[in-house]
């Protein structure tokens, strides 16, 4: 079929047209204060990660960037008041991987499918979780512990910041993979949970970070790391995978969202910025010392990171029937 010469210009006029609309988009953006939902409680990995990064963007931006917790339900809450926004860049997720690639195996009903009703942003950091316990804690090291509690099954018992949360994740792999029976208590929060451990209320914690500083401090006993790799804050502290635990991982990538159909220009652009903030020494210090490494990605990496994760986890999640609040 021949296209008069005509025509041809009228759709090159087109294409440049919606091409310079969407770099106006990219160059006006942002107008107004952009509000960052964090779908956990403050002190928590994901929030102390979101304030890192949150005034940096700030100044970037040349606009109020403003942090609002919305906990609950695993991360849904907050998470379904983003998938609702407008499609405009004026509101983020900050979220844990989990809330995208774990809760739709755990909870039956879901308000919104989180691989449809957002669109990943940037990633932030990869975040370990860490065994940690009291000082009085009958055990040295993990054989220790992992004795200790296998001639008490379904006498111990560890904190999360939810049912399906990457901590609880990890401890029933734990638990699976070293024959253990331990009893998950629930929290609205990494935070509450480490705050009952200091207190005595439950034994031990697959921490996310947040408990950290109180294991410099003397005030807990860290017996080893969650993810492949050792921390480079604790190197003399082995992994699970080093001592015994072949092949045991539970890292998850903490990261931003946005509602889907937000403008392609819009995504990169504060794509670009957060790449940029995560090199920053102060931001890389603050994340280092939650016990992540800063990970910055293409929005399309980061997507297929979270498809990743959603097929490892669903396999434990099967495996131990796990179910959502």
């Amino acid at each position: 079929m021949h296209t008069s010469p005509t025509v041809v210009r009228r759709l090159a006029l087109v294409t440049l047209l919606a091409l310079a609309a969407g770099t106006a988009q990219a160059q006006a953006y942002p107008a107004k204060p952009v509000r960052v939902v964090v779908n956990f409680a403050p002190g928590g990995a994901a929030d102390q990660i979101a304030r890192a990064v949150g005034q940096p963007l700030q100044e970037a931006l040349g606009q109020p960037v403003v942090i609002d917790n919305k906990s609950g339900s695993g991360g849904n809450i907050g998470g379904a008041e983003v998938a609702k926004a407008a499609s405009d860049g004026y509101t983020l997720l900050m979220s844990s991987g989990g809330m995208v690639s774990v809760n739709p195996h755990i909870y039956r009903k879901m308000s919104f499918d989180p691989m449809k009703a957002l669109t990943p942003v940037a990633a932030a950091a990869r975040v370990s979780v860490y065994l940690v316990t009291r000082p009085e804690f009958p055990a040295r090291n993990v054989a220790e512990f992992l004795a200790h509690a296998k001639a008490r099954p379904d006498q111990l018992t560890f904190g999360s910041p939810g049912n399906g949360s990457s901590p609880h994740l990890a401890a029933e792999m734990m638990n699976s993979q070293a024959g253990l029976q331990t009893r998950h208590v629930p929290y609205r929060g990494a935070a509450p949970a480490l705050t009952d451990l200091l207190a005595g209320q439950i034994d031990f914690l697959l921490d996310p970070g947040v408990a950290l500083p109180h294991v410099q401090a003397g005030k807990l006993k860290l017996l080893a790391v969650g993810g492949p790799q050792r921390s480079p804050l604790f190197p003399d502290v082995p992994t699970l995978d080093e001592s015994g635990l072949r092949g045991f991982d539970a890292d998850t990538v903490f990261g931003f969202y946005a509602p889907a159909g937000t403008p392609k220009a819009v995504v990169e652009r504060l794509n670009s910025e957060i790449n940029r903030i995560l090199a920053l020494p102060a931001v890389r210090e603050r994340i280092t010392a939650l016990g992540g490494v800063p990970a910055p990605m293409t929005p399309e990496e980061f997507g297929a990171k979270a498809g990743e994760d959603s097929v490892r986890f669903g396999e434990i999640i099967r495996a131990r029937n796990i179910v959502g609040d």
